[in-house]
């Protein structure tokens, strides 16, 4: 018999065709009382609004409501966001809800939240949890927005988090997709998936980002999401190289092409499912994120391109592309499952200054040839 939950992201229906009086939810859930937004980034500032959002429509439409609190570092940044609803570093132009609150203790935001969401750097997300581990609610679900592989173990978002909040690992779930952030601020109109081990915290994550114009649907494929989600911008950095070298669309879409397919190996090796990396949480992310020149991996790759070095692209940016960091975890995780991931390793060279650039494509190019689809005898 087939999992409902597994299917959902291809098969529950649409908003629209859902009869009317029916509930917005995604699948059946109890009804969150406080949220708390762990980060005020770009990211963690538009899933923020996204929940306000959701608790604003769901009063609307005849049913509760909850509090969102948006936490972050600095407090002067925290105030300021109490005084205008503006963050200024990433949207200076868009006042957020009035429903959402703002949190400069990380403890303060944390109390009674019965969904956490993590809007953490990759990076930083277990020094961060396990400093605050006591602070979380013990029946909260926990929501990992981060796309990366930590360094030095090479695990998952969600691993990191099961590992640093004992009792984590069946409330946890992720949250991936197209979802530049600056198109979301905006409300243009969006879809994600959301994927849990449990069909319930999936769709209790899924009921409070439910908007408008953010679409969310549902996966019991953590792996294959979180894959997805990461590896894609590792693909991003070398399609951005193209850019830089003014290469055309044809070199980008067989580098996107190509890396897909070494997503979905490395996927499918560590138990994801082929049909997740058709999706949204693969093709979907991935196109997004390779096209946009509002994607920070794609910026950072593009950077690189034009000659700069790995440390003089970070001095530019202002935000972090995480496939930069990710890279060589990347490469290590598929060496581990005997994985071949070229422009994985291609991208790597270039990061670690074993080749240049303009080396690259010959590097892929000059490959042994082989079919991409078998001929069947």
């Amino acid at each position: 018999m087939s999992d409902p939950h597994r299917a959902a992201e291809t098969n529950r229906p649409a908003a629209s065709d859902r009869p009317a009086g029916a509930p917005a939810s995604p699948a059946p859930a109890a009804t969150p009382r406080r949220i708390a937004v762990l980060g005020a980034g770009s990211w963690g500032t538009v899933f923020a609004k996204i929940a306000a959002d959701a608790a604003a429509r769901s009063e609307r439409e005849g049913g509760a409501g909850w509090s969102v609190t948006l936490w972050g570092r600095d407090p002067k940044v925290i105030e300021h966001l109490r005084a205008t609803g503006v963050n200024d570093r990433y949207f200076p132009t868009v006042r957020l809800p009035a429903n959402l609150g703002y949190e400069a203790d990380a403890r303060r935001a944390l109390e009674g939240a019965d969904v956490v969401v993590l809007a953490i750097p990759a990076q930083a997300l277990r020094e961060q949890l396990t400093a605050l581990a006591d602070a979380v609610p013990a029946d909260a679900v926990l929501v990992s927005l981060a796309k990366g592989l930590e360094r030095g173990t090479g695990l998952r978002m969600s691993e990191v988090i099961a590992q640093a909040i004992p009792g984590a690992a069946g409330r946890t779930a992720v949250v991936s997709g197209p979802n530049l952030a600056r198109e979301i601020i905006q409300e243009q109109p969006t879809a994600s998936v959301v994927a849990a081990a449990s069909a319930e915290v999936a769709g209790k994550v899924s009921r409070i980002c439910a908007t408008d114009y953010f679409r969310p649907y549902t996966s019991a494929d953590v792996v294959g999401v979180e894959i997805g989600g990461l590896v894609k911008n590792v693909i991003a950095l070398c399609v951005g190289m193209c850019e830089g070298r003014d290469l055309g669309d044809n070199s980008k879409a067989s580098i996107m092409t190509r890396g897909l397919a070494e997503t979905s190996r490395l996927a499918l090796a560590l138990g994801g499912r082929h049909e997740t990396m058709a999706g949204l949480a693969g093709m979907g992310d991935l196109v997004a994120t390779c096209s946009s020149p509002l994607s920070r991996n794609h910026t950072a790759g593009r950077l690189l391109g034009t000659g700069l070095s790995e440390a003089e692209v970070s001095a530019r940016m202002t935000q972090t592309a995480e496939g930069i960091k990710s890279a060589p975890v990347v490469l290590e995780l598929a060496r581990e499952h005997g994985v071949e991931m070229p422009i994985v390793e291609g991208v790597v060279a270039v990061l670690s200054g074993a080749v240049s650039v303009d080396q690259l494509q010959p590097m892929l190019l000059r490959r042994k040839l082989k079919a991409e689809t078998p001929h069947v005898s």
